[in-house]
């Protein structure tokens, strides 16, 4: 049987909705939005669609830890209760959603259950991992931060039209497992959503995706 965490401090907890009425909790539950959407266009092989999901889905997660940091008079039940509902996010838009990703471009042949299941196990190893531990150094990440692995693959699906879908779909593979791969490893790699200006980057970089696969739709 488990029992729940007491909070440090011993205050008593809200309603589990009232930690709703939080402008970066709001945050993260719309690229969760943005989550569902990606992955519902991906089982349906709308993959331009799925793209703009996957990477709304990130500019997201960057914000609300930006509009966190940046909030006065937020209560510190509201940022311990942010910052699980944000792991448990990151679950779903950084492991889950790529390995269906990767089932549908690969027709859901059971081969590709291997790398999807693959995919779901390093995302949550990683995300365990930087629970327990946190920064190395207060600074980087040990393993490649799962952020990353959206960011890259919108960019790689880019050249799918270059290839037919079976030979795009074990390009994918390997790209999906290589990432899988960095994000267990132990190399170190900088909080790039704590800079500003790497938040800058990745809204152009958003709203540059967004058109591009936009214009696929036309």
């Amino acid at each position: 049987m488990t029992t729940e965490k007491s909070l440090p401090n011993k205050e008593q907890p809200g309603t589990i909705l009232s930690y709703v009425n939080d402008v970066p909790n709001l945050c993260s539950l719309a690229g969760l939005a943005c989550t569902l959407l990606a992955i519902y266009t991906s089982i349906l092989g709308f993959y331009a669609i799925t793209m703009i999901g996957m990477i709304w889905a990130v500019a997201f997660d960057w914000a609300d830890g930006l509009i966190a940091r940046s909030m006065k008079g937020r209560t510190k039940q509201q940022g311990i209760f942010g910052g699980q509902l944000d792991v448990l996010i990151d679950i779903v838009s950084y492991g889950v959603t790529p390995a269906i990703l990767l089932l549908s471009y690969g027709k859901f042949e059971a081969i590709f259950l291997v790398g999807a299941f693959l995919m779901m196990a390093g995302a949550a190893i990683r995300l365990s991992y930087f629970s327990t531990f946190g920064l190395a150094g207060g600074k980087h990440y040990t393993g490649l931060a799962l952020d990353n692995n959206s960011i890259i693959l919108v960019f790689i699906v880019l050249f799918s039209g270059f290839f037919n879908q079976e030979t795009f779909s074990y390009i994918l593979y390997a790209s999906c497992l290589t990432l899988t791969f960095l994000n267990v490893s132990q190399i170190k790699t900088p909080k790039l959503s704590g800079n500003p200006r790497n938040v800058y980057i990745l809204a152009g970089y958003t709203l540059g995706m967004t058109a591009i696969y936009g214009l696929k739709l036309l």
